[in-house]
């Protein structure tokens, strides 16, 4: 079992994995098509930019965290 102090690390993980692994596979169909390199090109796009969208919930997620805190109201 993973310690609890990676949560956030194993959520933005899997979150950036799952999310870009969907918008590249839309981008990629969207821009050449179905075909026989579809496959190939999608999964090369999304190895490519799986790091960069970890990345990007890592940094900015506390940030958009406290933002959501400021939108919403308590539960009573």
């Amino acid at each position: 079992m993973i310690p609890a102090r990676f949560a956030n690390a194993l959520f933005a993980l899997i979150m950036s994995g799952l999310m870009s692994c969907i918008v590249t596979g839309i981008a990629t169909v969207k821009a050449i098509g179905l075909g026989p390199s579809t496959f190939g090109d999608w999964m090369a796009s999304w190895i490519f930019c799986w790091p960069i969208a970890f990345t990007v919930i890592l940094t900015l997620g506390p940030s958009v965290k406290r933002l959501i805190a400021r939108l919403v109201r308590p539960q009573a």
